[in-house]
């Protein structure tokens, strides 16, 4: 009986593990019962594996991207003159019609096929089982740090289903989507507050003012803004005054993007007024204000909230290791107590020379300026300090101890890492019964080229550029924001003999950083009207 129950046992884990076993595989198979197919970071090899489990007859083909497309017309080389043509000529056609058929083109780093850094794809429709396909073969490339999308006639709910691929790739900050209008417009959602791109492009989409407007909020509202998104490009689209004001108060309290670009819209003097007052300081409205002093209490709440001994506390163990050399101070005026009651006795130059290899410089005491006789008593004191001591304020002479007493005042400002601060809760100034914000002086590039800006546009951005100028003469010294650096304006409805200009081109052209290619080619940046 003994002998039945143990193999009745055996049986009975065995039948456990083989069921257990049986549902691991159910969960690796796929639902036409095959095996789930376990990416390899290859994008040719997965992709093609992962096309054909998904019954696409159709598959297209993944090529490395040519950094220089002229190399595919030039003929071969031969002898005559005829021999050059005819390949050339096919060379051509071919390379044409290869051109503008379904293709994955991929650059990758030092040759390596699993280091797909960027994806391409150009004039072919991606449909739902595509987008199933590259949610799994694209998480497994570990070094994707771009995709640009062509003309690939994305919908709402396609690009719903594009979206919850990016968490899924860490590395992904570029996405490019250009030449695909949406009907519900939803681009909006590539850059809410939980997005983690910070490239963004969606030229030639046909966004509206309506589309512009939901753009705006993501880009903040008084509850949230988006924290990640560094440049956006809405060129070549239809965005008129209303949308770009709707832009404007999405950049009111936005602190993390650094580069727009509008150009090639429609927006004109009321839209240019709107971006321009966003630039310069501008005044809270009631419901901003409301705001502000909500969450001002629930600061100083949180603030009173801590106790002053834990807080204490912090400070001490954040406190930096040369501070021990307040106690050695202690020590060395007892040490100097004790020798002047015991017998003098004058060393020798080797132990001179040994005591001070052993106590270094210490960063506390130290420099040409104190007295023989005190350096032999503050090395005879620090050798009674303790190993560990020794260890923390040894040094290699006294040139290392000013060293560290200099590094001193840094080290005790930096008390606790640096927060994102609400912009609502930034240093404001009180006048005429309102409260005014300094304005958005993160955004440092700003392309308007090719809109329907005049004079008084021009004068709005002058006004709003001196006032950034004062903002940072006034804080001269002082780690702040630095403003905007560029501003592109060419080909509005402004004469080019503009004056206005002119003062804005003198105020603008030394802060850009390009400034000395502006100045070879200057013509790139003067106003021609359109």
């Amino acid at each position: 009986m003994g002998k039945k129950g143990d193999r009745g046992a055996k049986d009975k884990v065995a039948g456990v593990s083989l069921e257990e076993e049986g549902k691991n595989v159910a969960k690796r198979t796929d639902p036409h019962g095959e095996e789930e197919y376990q990416c390899t970071g290859l994008l040719e090899q997965d992709f093609n594996e992962l096309c054909s489990r998904a019954g696409l007859t159709r598959i297209p083909k993944v090529t490395v991207r040519l950094q220089s497309v002229c190399n595919l017309f030039l003929p071969e080389e031969s002898d005559t003159l005829a021999e050059k043509e005819v390949p050339a000529n096919l060379t051509q056609i071919q390379s044409k019609y290869a051109y503008f058929q379904p293709c994955i083109q991929t650059e990758v780093e030092h040759d390596d096929p699993k280091s797909t850094r960027e994806i391409f794809l150009r004039g072919w429709k991606i449909e739902e089982r595509m987008l199933a396909v590259f949610s799994k073969c694209l998480p497994a490339l570990a070094n994707l740090q771009a995709v640009h999308l062509w003309k690939v006639g994305l919908t709402d709910l396609s690009l719903l289903s594009l979206i919850a691929i990016l968490p899924n790739c860490p590395n992904l900050k570029t996405l490019t989507l250009e030449g695909n209008p949406l009907a519900e417009g939803s681009f909006y959602r590539l850059i809410g507050e939980e997005s983690t791109l910070a490239h963004v492009s969606l030229r030639n989409n046909n966004i509206g003012n309506a589309d512009a407007k939901l753009i705006g909020q993501a880009l903040s509202t008084l509850k949230s803004s988006n924290k990640s998104l560094v440049s956006l490009t809405l060129s070549f689209n239809h965005i008129s005054d209303l949308g770009a004001g709707y832009i404007a108060e999405g950049l009111r309290l936005n602190r993390s993007l650094l580069c727009l670009s509008l150009a090639h819209n429609q927006i004109g003097d009321k839209g240019t007024l709107k971006l321009a007052e966003v630039l310069g300081p501008f005044a809270l409205t009631h419901t901003e204000v409301v705001e502000r002093r909500r969450l001002s209490l629930e600061k100083e709440s949180q603030e009173r909230s801590r106790s002053p001994l834990r807080h204490a506390d912090a400070k001490s163990s954040e406190r930096p290791s040369s501070l021990v050399s307040n106690t050695t101070i202690d020590k060395l005026q007892s040490a100097k107590q004790s020798k002047s009651g015991s017998k003098k006795k004058e060393p020798s130059k080797k132990e001179e020379k040994a005591q001070a290899n052993t106590a270094g410089g210490g960063g506390v005491v130290g420099g040409p300026a104190f007295v023989p006789a005190k350096k032999e008593d503050a090395k005879q004191a620090k050798k009674t300090v303790s190993t560990p001591e020794q260890k923390v304020i040894r040094g290699k002479g006294t040139k290392s101890g000013a060293k560290e007493k200099r590094s001193l005042p840094p080290e005790l400002e930096v008390v606790e890492p640096t927060e994102i601060v609400n912009p609502l809760l930034e240093q404001a100034e009180h006048r005429d019964g309102k409260v005014f914000l300094p304005g958005n002086r993160v955004l440092i590039s700003l392309n308007l080229t090719w809109n329907q800006i005049t004079e008084q546009g021009l004068k709005a951005f002058l006004a709003a550029m001196e006032s950034q100028q004062q903002a940072s003469k006034s804080t001269a010294g002082v780690k702040s924001q630095t403003g905007l650096l560029r501003l592109s304006l060419g080909k509005n409805h402004f004469p080019p003999d503009s004056k206005t200009f002119a003062k804005l081109q003198e105020l603008m052209l030394p802060r850009d950083p390009t400034y000395s290619q502006l100045s070879k080619a200057p013509d790139e940046e003067l106003a021609v009207p359109s």
